[in-house]
């Protein structure tokens, strides 16, 4: 009688329907892999505030109304930390570092991290990087355009994002683009942990598992010895983030990082560099095949700016090499195009245990009209000008103090990849088949992005 005098009080309520002592938590376990439509089917532009109640009467609030989004990251920012749940949670992974912190050591983290992100050096050593890991991954495609073997492109995204943080954070060549497409044990560590991570949210029986550890503290011993062979034959100081990072403990900054600090360090800017941008790229390729006219929209925007309707056989290290920040700058189409996936398909789909929910606000018609299901890039532009919207209404890039550091670093790297992406390849998917996302920290799409590649 209990049982069901509880059910009968809740037949008015919007929120997910719950049970004594279990709460909502069997229906969130049994609907773990459609986690996010999950959500979204609670809200309306009636109600925008969904009250998930789980095991032994844990609350979680989440929102898709930019006035409790601005509230909750920027007019009250202080009153809304991570919080010591989420923080334990993801403690094994993420450590103390810039994502999972609050207070004194998210502020040191922050402070450090927005003046390397303004180096000018870093700014350039990125744009090498991502242009050369561009060209590693067109010349990979040419040999599957030719072999004509479908392809996991969300695979090489990984591998291509993990060869460029390899070389920004410690300024080691990756081998992930080879032509025999090595095993990657670094980034199988992380996608296994982002696994059992997420569960945690949602499964109060979790076990403690702990991986990734050795392999950061043996690259960040090595470098501590290249370090000192550089200071005993004064030789120029390395710029990648680790040395960059490990060098203040040498200036007048009271040990600014210790060894585990800098593990926690290397483990969140890897976590937002590698996954973020590599998902992002296989929803918008994604979304260029079941939309072939923006691709070709797309193409059109990248010839007129390159010059390239003069020289059709403009070599691709040539065109490479054009594409500089100002000439991505002026892709107002391609961003608009990048910005759309991200409000469709936001990497990271859902944020803490008070928290606002960009998968769904992404689709809400009262934020983004009637057509907000719709894949239409136009409705970032006016005039042929990319116009951004509130980041309390776009939230991919989060917003307030907390705004992501590496936003533009993002856009330049997702530019400058499919302007030569979409100029020398035309991409099909297998089977022509929808897909669907995997629930992680992260929004990757299950089974990867299968795609048939074919020459322009």
């Amino acid at each position: 009688y209990c049982v069901w005098e509880h059910r009968r009080r809740q037949r008015g309520s919007k929120d997910p329907r719950t049970w004594p002592l279990f709460g909502a938590q069997w229906e969130a376990m049994a609907n773990m892999h459609q986690m996010h439509c999950w959500f979204q089917s609670f809200f309306t532009s009636s109600h925008r505030t969904v009250t998930l109640r789980t095991f032994a009467g844990r609350i979680m609030y989440l929102t898709v109304d930019p006035v409790n989004v601005h509230y909750i990251l920027k007019d009250k920012f202080q009153n809304y930390p991570k919080g010591e749940r989420v923080h334990s949670v993801l403690h094994d992974f993420m450590g103390d570092g810039i994502f999972n912190s609050d207070g004194k050591i998210w502020r040191k983290h922050r402070k450090i991290a927005s003046f390397e992100f303004s180096n000018r050096k870093l700014k350039q050593m990125s744009l090498t990087t991502f242009r050369r890991d561009a060209l590693r991954l067109l010349h990979l495609l040419h040999t599957f355009a030719t072999s004509r073997h479908s392809v996991d492109l969300q695979d090489l995204f990984m591998r291509m994002t993990m060869d460029s943080l390899c070389k920004l954070l410690f300024g080691m060549d990756g081998q992930n683009l080879e032509t025999r497409l090595p095993e990657d044990p670094f980034g199988k560590a992380f996608d296994n942990v982002n696994d059992i991570i997420i569960t945690r949210l949602v499964n109060p029986f979790w076990k403690i598992q702990r991986a990734l550890n050795i392999l950061i503290s043996n690259i960040i011993e090595k470098r501590k010895e290249n370090m000192s062979v550089q200071v005993r034959s004064n030789a120029q100081k390395a710029d990648d983030w680790l040395s960059r990072f490990m060098q203040y403990n040498e200036a007048d900054y009271q040990k600014t990082y210790n060894e585990r600090e800098l593990r926690d360090f290397i483990v969140n800017f890897m976590v937002a560099g590698r996954d973020t941008t590599a998902i992002a790229l296989s929803w918008f390729i994604y979304c260029i095949c079941k939309h072939p006219r923006v691709a070709e929209k797309i193409r059109r925007e990248t010839a007129e700016l390159l010059s390239l309707e003069n020289d059709h056989n403009m070599e691709v290290e040539e065109m490479a090499n054009k594409l500089d920040y100002e000439c991505l700058a002026r892709m107002n189409y391609l961003h608009a195009a990048l910005s759309e996936t991200l409000r469709l398909y936001p990497p990271v789909p859902r944020r803490g245990q008070i928290s606002y929910v960009p998968y769904s606000m992404g689709r809400m018609e009262f934020l983004w009209g009637p057509d907000a299901l719709e894949y239409k890039p136009k409705r970032w532009l006016k005039d042929g000008a990319s116009q951004p919207e509130s980041p309390f209404k776009f939230t991919a890039f989060q917003a307030g103090p907390r705004m992501c550091l590496g936003k533009d670093y993002a856009y330049v790297q997702m530019k400058m990849t499919t302007s030569l992406l979409l100029h020398f390849f035309r991409f099909d998917l297998v089977d022509n088949g929808d897909v669907n996302y995997r629930v992680m920290m992260s929004m990757p799409i299950a089974g990867g992005l299968n795609v048939h590649v074919s020459r322009r």
